[in-house]
């Protein structure tokens, strides 16, 4: 199997595995090997901030969400008097 890969990510990944005691080639075959016995990617994708699909997905929805609700304040001060109501 030959995979192409920039030279940056792959000095970053074999220190990773290096660190584990690991080569580049042995931490592919237990990721394939992984992802056959699960029958799944055998880790969790997330974005630059470190959150996974589903949770933005979530978040993206939620802030959708508030901003079409049908109460908005200016102030805490606004929304404190309309709490105490």
């Amino acid at each position: 199997m030959q995979i192409r890969i920039d030279t940056k990510t792959k000095k970053e990944a074999k220190k990773v595995f290096e660190a584990f005691g690991l080569d580049l080639s042995t931490a592919v075959k237990m990721m394939l090997k992984q992802a056959i016995f699960t029958k799944r990617i055998p880790f969790e994708i997330k974005d630059e901030n470190g959150f996974s699909v589903k949770f933005r997905d979530e978040l993206d929805k939620a802030i959708k969400d508030a901003e079409s609700s049908s109460e908005s304040y200016q102030s805490t001060e606004e929304l404190f008097k309309a709490l105490a109501r």
